[in-house]
């Protein structure tokens, strides 16, 4: 009896299901089943013996610590259920009912001492909480329990009958933990797959930091390790943690060694075409993953390669977004920011109704820069930008905004002045900043500076409070004093202003308004593609007067529809007789913002194209950034409409700002223009040019046609064609011309050729590199750029 209770004790420790919790293994054994059926075969003193002896027979192998607890624990165990019995006053010859109930109650009892002296320590080998451990598989430990317990219950029925029944004990309780351990098996593997596709889910974020943080704690959890460290092939970037948070995050040359055993996983894709870097578990004792823990492992690597690389890539779009977008708001030379940034500042600044103080324009110019520059050279002329840039932003306030309009024209914005007249105090601190010589190389210049304030006005926003100050500004230069205040009265260009608005009307009935064209050409062969509108005004007494002057006044005056049209037509007329001459080109002609918030307005458009039989594709409307976002909605259903009807759309000044983006992602346009400010900077600019590049590379990815505006020598047509720019306007080509100037250039040609404004950049027949095109080649050009104002 005793030699069969230590076997079979032994063997129900024996047969056991392992389960690995970082680097220990835990065993849940049979053993419980064993002990009660001894205990109810035997008095409890021998089977806490045999329960000891069978226990550290079958646990030979493992660490002593390991035996010592498993001994103590079975005792315990063995010494619960054997006093239960003896309490219930258990006998051996009582009927079946009775036997199974006060069985189940001394089974009972060492089930829960067998929980309670367990799960405690796996909890803390796994670092997780003791109640969290108690649920989880509780349903297969319950099932368990359950089946051991008829077990137990059956061995001690069949032995009533035949004691050597108990010799088919063994084999069924083998049997069962098979079946139990596949089921344990089932489960931990359904609930891995479960983790792992939870785990990869998370990693599906752009931020580098939060994929990272996330994959270190995640994968230790998931995984059972340690530790996990992840180190990154590019910058050497090392990020070491555990489940609960990140231990070390930083360069992998000041990270520490790491103890234990390391499986190391490779962050690579499926194809092992890219490699990020490579993923380490730690263990501190010796582990060996299962087969579908590899799988896991490989899957989680290429999993974290992807996110890694999407993160990397987004936080390189975002860096040159933000480069692209500080360019188009910043001068290239001083780093001071530029006129739109000013304008957009400014506008914000005045449209706050809740701003404190009062804010003030200083526009100051340096008196005969020129001089520097043809003397010393254009060198030494931007050093002096350079520093009288340093100087106006080391003599202004944070909160002042210091910018360069352009040339030798600087402008300062004064925001929360206590008082207007503290804008004069605050100018001639300015131009004294600027009264010192300059120190360059070796030679010490002088530079004068002429300075006009203005003050913000009630109506007329920015570009009035600019105009205000250059107005005060060429008042101190014709006065010949350092500096002056804007006055109303003695603003003749306000004045003047007023009048020609007046004047509208009689403008438009007698026709006065006139349009020239000018060519957009192919900046590889020279043929003109295109042409676009520019409107004029033939002053009868004024002369001719630039756009800049009356376009305001005409959105003003409710005279634009009728303004519209007649520069609408003007611009088809021209089309059609070029076209009738054997010149087939589009017309580009610049859309006005309140145009596009009139229904009516693409009727028009499309009675015009139908008058002057055109097809709707010889048209281009070119729209401007300054589009009010929030009338979108109703600037959509005007432009699909004309879009639908074959009408073509540019998008204006182009300048890969936030604000352009915005844009080209509400309007469907055909065709970008770079604003020619970026094509004036490109030759001294890596900024502009990158400007530009990326806004080829937005159009050739988009699919859209790209014209860059003032291409104004050779080297600049050569640089863009470099890049990739296939179209090009300026002066290098041709000035703004009347149609009929511009249908007797086309016809002269150049070279001889007809159609051709410059020499091709190559001879016919060379083979040359297309710059930047899309595959399947270059796709002719269906459209210019001109202008629709108004």
């Amino acid at each position: 009896m005793i030699l069969g209770l230590v076997l079979l004790i032994s063997l129900g420790t024996f047969v056991k299901a392992r389960i690995r919790i970082r680097s220990a293994v835990h065993l849940i054994s049979w053993n419980e089943t064993a002990i009660v059926v001894g205990a109810a075969l035997a008095p409890t003193p021998w089977v806490l013996l045999c329960t000891g002896v069978g226990v550290a027979l079958a646990s030979l192998r493992l660490a002593p610590v390991k035996i010592a607890f498993g001994v103590s624990k079975n005792i315990i165990v063995a010494f619960g259920a054997g006093t239960t019995l003896a309490a219930l006053h258990w006998t051996q010859s009582a009927d079946i009912p009775r036997t199974i109930g006060v069985l189940g109650v001394a089974y009972l009892v060492a089930t829960v001492l067998d929980e309670v002296l367990a799960i405690p320590v796996i909890a803390l080998a796994s670092g997780g909480r003791i109640s969290q451990q108690f649920r989880s598989n509780l349903d297969l430990r319950l099932a368990g329990f359950a089946v051991r317990f008829i077990v137990a219950a059956s061995s001690l029925i069949l032995l009533r009958s035949d004691p050597r029944l108990l010799l088919a004990v063994p084999p069924l309780v083998l049997s069962l933990h098979l079946a139990y351990s596949t089921r344990i098996r089932t489960r931990t593997e359904q609930q891995a797959w479960q983790r792992l596709a939870r785990t990869t889910d998370a990693l599906n974020v752009v931020d580098l930091d939060k994929v990272l943080t996330t994959a270190v704690t995640q994968a230790a959890a998931l995984f059972s390790a340690d530790e996990v460290e992840i180190e990154l092939r590019d910058g050497g970037r090392v990020v070491r943690g555990t489940a609960d948070a990140l231990g070390y995050d930083g360069s992998g040359e000041e990270a520490s060694e790491v103890t234990g055993m390391v499986i190391p996983a490779a962050l690579e894709g499926h194809d092992g075409s890219a490699d990020v870097g490579v993923l380490r578990l730690r263990f501190r004792g010796p582990v060996e993953l299962s087969e579908r823990e590899q799988y896991t492992l490989r899957t989680f690597a290429s999993a974290l390669c992807t996110a890694v690389r999407n993160a990397q890539a987004y936080a390189e779009l975002a860096r040159v977004a933000e480069a692209h977008a500080h360019a188009a708001t910043h001068d290239a030379l001083t780093g001071l920011s530029n006129r739109r940034h000013l304008l957009e500042q400014g506008t914000e600044q005045l449209g706050n109704r809740h701003a404190e103080g009062v804010t003030a324009l200083v526009l100051i110019d340096l008196n005969h820069f020129k001089e520097v520059n043809d003397t010393l050279g254009h060198s030494a002329g931007d050093q002096v930008l350079i520093q009288v840039a340093e100087r106006l932003r080391a003599a202004t306030r944070p909160e002042d905004l210091v910018a360069r309009l352009g040339g030798d024209e600087f402008a300062v914005l004064l925001r929360v002045l206590p008082a207007p007249a503290v804008a004069a105090h605050r100018a001639e601190t300015l131009l004294a900043a600027l009264h010192e010589p300059f120190d360059l190389d070796g030679m010490r210049i002088s530079v004068e500076a002429s300075g006009g304030i203005a003050a913000a006005p009630a109506s007329g926003g920015m570009p009035e409070l600019l105009r205000r100050a250059d107005v005060a500004m060429y008042q101190a230069k014709r006065a010949g004093q350092r500096i002056a205040t804007y006055a109303p009265t003695r603003d003749t260009a306000d004045l003047g202003r007023l009048t020609l608005g007046g004047e509208l009307p009689r403008a438009v009935a007698d026709h006065e308004f006139t349009v020239n064209f000018q060519p957009i050409v192919d900046l590889g062969s020279g043929e003109v593609t295109g042409a676009e509108a520019l409107a004029r005004w033939h002053h009868p007494t004024h002369g001719l007067i630039d756009p800049l002057r009356f376009l305001e006044a005409v959105e003003r005056s409710g005279l634009l529809p009728a303004f519209a049209e007649a520069i609408l037509d003007q611009a088809l007329t021209a089309a059609r007789s070029w076209r009738d001459a054997g010149f087939d080109l589009p017309v580009s002609v610049n859309v006005s913002p309140r145009s596009l918030l009139d229904a009516r307005f693409p009727g028009a458009v499309l009675a015009r194209l139908r008058a002057h039989d055109l097809p709707p594709d010889r048209l281009v409307l070119e729209l401007t950034e300054t589009l009010t976002l929030s009338q979108l909605d109703v600037v959509d259903r005007v432009l699909s409409r004309l879009r639908d009807a074959g009408v073509r759309l540019a998008l204006d000044d182009f300048g890969t700002g936030y604000s352009s983006l915005s844009l080209l992602s509400r309007i469907p346009v055909h065709e970008l223009k770079i604003d020619r400010s970026f094509v004036d900077a490109m030759a001294t600019s890596t900024e502009a040019a990158a400007v530009i590049r990326s806004t080829l590379d937005l159009g050739r990815s988009l699919h859209l046609d790209v014209v860059a505006e003032g291409v104004e020598n050779e080297p600049q047509r050569h640089a863009l064609w470099e890049l990739g720019c296939v179209a090009g306007q300026g002066h290098l080509f041709a000035r703004p011309l009347p149609a009929g100037a511009l249908l007797a250039a086309l016809r002269r040609g150049s070279g001889g050729r007809p159609g051709l404004l410059a020499r091709p950049l190559h001879d016919a027949g060379a083979v040359i590199r297309l710059p930047g095109r899309r595959p399947g080649g270059p796709r002719n050009r269906a459209a210019g750029t001109p202008n629709l104002p108004a």
